[in-house]
This record gives structure tokens, C-alpha cells and sequence, in this order.
């Protein structure tokens, strides 16, 4: 049973940064594309980042494109996201995910991620 921790969230003004992170359990941690999303107040989860197996190929939400960076450390079980020039609208619950199969390529979708961390709150001041 695949197990994800997320942790990191927390309180920042506008322009700051935050480093999110998520230990995972329970499968070959390296077979498996990595994800995050986010839910603010009101609205949909939306997709944020995505990694795949072996961190060689990311890819992005255009909000977040050139702010954000997706990482991996498969030694430690663990994907991050750097959050830097953090705004307001940048605001929300965090979750990672773990996809359901072993794609080769990052995915974007909510119903290819099939374990979910409890997520984290980030809150960016203006």
C-alpha cells in the first residue's frame, strides 16, 4: 500500500519562497511518475508540477512555469517543489501524488494519480 507524507507548507509574504516535500512508501518509488497539485479556497484541484521515474523529464502548469521547480531524490523516496516568487493567488492546499501505472512521461491528469499525500497549506501574504 503506497503511503505519501507531504510537509513544508506554511506562511510567506509575496515574493517569497517554500520548499515543499514528500516522503513516499509502499512501491518501487523510482517506477512511478510524481506529481503535485493544489486546491484553493472555492475552487477545483488544479495541477501544479509533474516528475518522471528518473527526474529526467518535468513538466508544468503555466502558472507556476519559470517560479516553480519539481525535484526528485529516489535514494530518499522523496519529490520536492521549490516555490519561489511566491503570490497570493499561489495559495492553497498542496498535495502530492503518486501515479497509478509506471508511465515513462510526466502526467497532468488527476485520474492517471492514484495515491494521494494528506496535502499542505500554503498561504502567501500580500
Amino acid at each position: 500500500q503506497v503511503q505519501l507524507v507531504d510537509s513544508g507548507g506554511g506562511l510567506v509574504q509575496a515574493g517569497g519562497s517554500l520548499r515543499l516535500s514528500c516522503a513516499a512508501s509502499g512501491r518501487t518509488f523510482s517506477n512511478y511518475v510524481m506529481g503535485w497539485f493544489r486546491q484553493a479556497p472555492g475552487k477545483e484541484r488544479e495541477f501544479v508540477a509533474a516528475i518522471s521515474g528518473e527526474g529526467a523529464a518535468t513538466y508544468y502548469a503555466d502558472s507556476v512555469k519559470g517560479r516553480f521547480t519539481i525535484s526528485r531524490d529516489n535514494a530518499k523516496n522523496t519529490v520536492y517543489l521549490q516555490m519561489n516568487s511566491l503570490k497570493p493567488e499561489d495559495t492553497g492546499v498542496y498535495y502530492c501524488a503518486q501515479c497509478r501505472r509506471p508511465f515513462t512521461t510526466p502526467r497532468a491528469q488527476q485520474a492517471d494519480f492514484g495515491s494521494w499525500g494528506q496535502g499542505t497549506q500554503v498561504t502567501v501574504s500580500s
